[in-house]
């Protein structure tokens, strides 16, 4: 009966691990300061490695080895193609485009760092972030803001893409 016990404890604990390692979390997180001494908006935005070169690679049929020896010399190009479609910004309601700066890696993140020049008072800011979600549905982009002095976070998916912030 002890040993009985003993399987069926580890047939569930096996069970309940296994249902975790089956399912995989798709998050990134972007934090968006404006910086009104630099005039700018600085965006630094960190998104699974894995994810990303998939998305890549469905969207413009090319291999990248995104941050290794075997990095196609345009990925910057490409990278900085589908971050000016996936985010956007529109400030006192007036769209601007987002400039791919350059990036790091840290673990299995790649960190992209993005810039809009900005020198006025905001009064209203729109942001949309609907990046990797045309492959995995439950994609969840997680946005931290500092603007004006006021820090705000979100949650954007699939079916809900962008805020408004008003000051």
């Amino acid at each position: 009966m002890k040993n009985k016990f003993k399987i069926i404890l580890f047939l569930t604990v096996f069970s309940i691990m296994s249902s975790f390692t089956v399912h995989k979390f798709y998050v990134s997180v972007t934090q968006i300061d404006f910086v009104p001494k630099k005039q700018r908006i600085e965006i630094t935005s960190r998104i699974f490695i894995d994810d990303f070169e998939k998305v890549l690679k469905n969207k413009y049929d090319k291999n990248f080895y995104l941050s290794t020896k075997k990095e196609i010399p345009e990925a910057d190009a490409y990278i900085q193609k589908y971050l000016e479609e996936k985010i956007k910004l529109v400030i006192n309601n007036k769209p601007y485009k987002v400039t791919f700066i350059t990036k790091e890696v840290e673990d299995d993140v790649l960190i992209c760092y993005l810039k809009v020049q900005f020198s006025e008072k905001i009064t209203t800011f729109e942001i949309y972030n609907s990046v990797l979600t045309e492959m995995f549905s439950e994609q969840k982009n997680i946005v931290h803001t500092d603007i004006n002095g006021n820090k705000k976070s979100f949650l954007l998916t699939y079916s809900e893409r962008s805020t408004l912030l008003e000051f």
